[in-house]
C-alpha cells in the first residue's frame, strides 16, 4: 500500500471522528475535517486541484462557523432571548462539559438557559418557552455544523477522483 493511499485512509477517518464531533461535542468536529482536508493536500499527490479543494473547504468552514452563531443567535433575538441567558447558558455548557462527560455540554446550556429565564421571570412554567427556543437555536447550530462537515467530505471524496 502506497504513502498517499494510507494518508487518504487516515484523513478519511479523520473527517469521520470530526462528523462524529459535530454530534457529540467533544472534540472541534468541523475544524478537524477541515484540518483532515489539509493534511491530505499537504502530502498527497502533487496536483493544483489539492488547493482548489483546501479552498472550498476553508470557505465552507467559514461559512458554516458564522452560520452557526449568527443564524440560531438571531432566531433567539427574535424570539426574545436576552444575552445575559446566553452567556448563562454558555458558562454552564463550559461546566457541563467538564462535570458530565459526552453530554455534560448541552445539559449544561439547556440547564443554564432554563435557570437564568427562571431568576428572570421568577415562574419555572414561563421559563420553559425560552428553553425550547434556546434548544431549538442549539439544534438549528449543531445542523448547519453537520450539513457543512458532510459538504466537506463529499468535497475531498471529489478531491480524491479528480487529484
Amino acid at each position: 500500500m502506497s504513502a498517499d493511499v494510507v494518508i487518504s485512509v487516515l484523513c478519511g477517518l479523520a473527517i469521520l471522528v470530526g462528523m462524529l464531533g459535530v454530534v457529540l461535542p467533544v472534540l472541534p468536529g468541523l475544524l478537524l475535517c477541515w484540518a483532515a482536508v489539509l493534511v491530505w493536500a499537504i502530502f498527497v499527490g502533487d496536483g493544483g486541484w489539492r488547493w482548489v479543494i483546501v479552498g472550498v473547504v476553508t470557505a465552507l468552514t467559514a461559512g458554516a462557523m458564522v452560520a452557526k452563531f449568527v443564524w440560531p443567535g438571531r432566531q433567539l433575538k427574535n424570539s426574545g432571548v436576552p444575552n445575559l441567558t446566553l452567556v448563562a447558558g454558555a458558562v454552564l455548557a463550559v461546566v457541563g462539559f467538564f462535570v458530565i462527560p459526552v453530554i455534560g455540554a448541552p445539559v449544561g446550556f439547556v440547564l443554564g438557559i432554563w435557570l437564568a429565564e427562571w431568576a428572570r421571570m421568577k415562574d419555572h412554567r414561563r421559563a420553559w418557552p425560552s428553553t425550547k427556543e434556546a434548544l431549538k437555536a442549539a439544534g438549528l447550530a449543531m445542523l448547519i455544523e453537520l450539513g457543512a462537515a458532510v459538504a466537506i467530505a463529499a468535497v475531498w471524496v471529489v478531491g480524491l477522483l479528480v487529484a
